[in-house]
């Protein structure tokens, strides 16, 4: 048994980035769990865009889907993900992330993002991520002051943008990234006439830039616009968060066991303290529940 209350051992903090990484990145996060040694939560995070974690050195672990978990590295970036993600944190801990949108990967990274799926890396062990690796020392080195924090990841993500070029087919990742936010955008005919080039041309952009088809893509995205209303209003049925897509309850119970490696029932029992926090936090920041419906 934990020594307080789940909800109560879970703070979240987000931050927006300056307007000149607006296009690149989604949000600032701090998450801090407040627990004696020994003690950790758990929860199951949902598919997302890409993310870049650093932590004081506390306890953590996470694993794709139902695999094993396994112990992350002071410094991790995860690709985007299909599957859900489950993960523990002990007390003590504390984490800022960085939420990479596609357009940022392919800034700040540099290589395809389908190399990168529903994979975690240590930031020391991959060379494209050799940029970061004076980040966590930038920002962990003062007094714990969440702002200035926020701030010192700014001006360091700031100087690397400064140091890059624009890719080659920005704008068209725009416009791709702005119609997966799109709720009517449901097929992929569609989605190659609106940037205006063949499927084989957008499944070769997806892939470097967004890690999936745009099949998938558009498949993760209905499902969690579904799911956002879930985490948003726990006390709502399954039912009633259906995105207007779904023929019936039934396609939407397949995407959930193909997404969260659970059924519905199951992830509705579970506790959910730190994607309840995110939820609520994020919405109220940045004016989406998940990563993945965040306009770009």
């Amino acid at each position: 048994m934990l020594s307080k209350p789940l909800d109560d051992a879970v703070a979240l903090r987000f931050f927006m980035p300056s307007a000149a990484l607006a296009p690149y990145v989604s949000t600032y996060y701090l998450t801090e769990i407040s627990l004696p040694q020994g003690e950790a939560i758990e929860d199951w995070l949902h598919p997302e865009w890409a993310n870049l974690r650093f932590s004081n050195g506390g306890e953590w672990s996470s694993a794709p889907g139902e695999s094993p978990l396994q112990p992350l590295a002071g410094a991790i970036l995860t690709g985007p993900t299909s599957l859900a993600t489950h993960f523990r944190l002990g007390g003590g801990t504390r984490a800022w992330g960085v939420g990479l949108l596609p357009l940022g990967w392919l800034r700040l990274i540099g290589v395809p993002a389908s190399g990168f799926v529903d994979r975690t890396v240590a930031v020391a062990d991959e060379p494209c991520c050799a940029q970061f690796g004076d980040l966590p020392a930038a920002v962990l080195s003062g007094p714990p002051n969440p702002a200035d924090e926020a701030a010192r990841i700014d001006a360091y993500l700031l100087g690397l943008l400064g140091r890059s070029l624009p890719h080659e087919d920005e704008l068209r990742i725009r416009t791709a990234h702005r119609a997966l936010i799109d709720e009517d955008m449901t097929a992929v005919r569609e989605l190659a006439e609106r940037l205006g080039i063949s499927s084989r041309s957008l499944e070769r952009l997806s892939l470097k830039a967004f890690g999936f088809s745009p099949k998938l893509l558009l498949r993760r995205q209905r499902f969690l616009r579904s799911l956002a209303q879930f985490m948003l209003d726990p006390s709502l049925t399954w039912i009633k968060t259906l995105d207007f897509h779904y023929v019936d309850q039934a396609h939407f119970v397949r995407d959930f066991r193909r997404f969260m490696a659970m059924s519905p029932r199951r992830y509705a029992a579970l506790d959910h303290p730190v994607l309840r926090a995110a939820a609520q936090g994020r919405t109220a920041a940045a004016g989406a529940a998940v990563q993945a419906l965040h306009r770009p």
